[in-house]
Parts: structure tokens; sequence; C-alpha cells
């Protein structure tokens, strides 16, 4: 989290909001690597497949969070 390393839109969002690639992991039920894709901004922006954006815009709503697909991912 906030290493000095690029990050993508939806990781600068779970960084600023002190959400952990891990908590994001377990919520998800998604791999660690998978998770750390989405979220490096190595300019090579991740658009993941749509059952993915599911499951992580569906585990940041459940939290509180109002967002959606098009904030983090170009559609």
């Amino acid at each position: 989290m906030g290493l000095g390393k690029p990050r993508s839109k939806l990781g600068t969002y779970i960084d600023k909001r002190g959400i952990k690639q891990k908590d994001l992991e377990e919520w998800t039920g998604l791999s660690r690597n998978e998770v750390g894709k989405l979220c490096a901004g190595n300019g090579r922006e991740v658009n993941p497949y749509p059952n993915t954006m599911v499951k992580v815009i569906s585990a940041l709503r459940k939290r509180g969070h109002d967002v959606k697909a098009a904030d983090f991912w170009t559609l």
C-alpha cells in the first residue's frame, strides 16, 4: 500500500481509504496475484473479465462504498 509504486485507479482508491489488497483478496475470493495486477498502475491498465469486475464492485459496495465499474476501468 503506497510504497511509491504506480497504482491503477482501483489501487489508488483502496489506498486512500485504508483498504489493504489482502482485504480485497478475502472479500472477493480473487488470488493475491490477480488483485495485485488490478491494483498496479504500471502503464498497462488491466481491464478484467466482467465477473471479476462484479466481484470487486460488489465487495466494495457491501462495505458501504458507492462505486461502479466505470470508476476504475474503461468499459
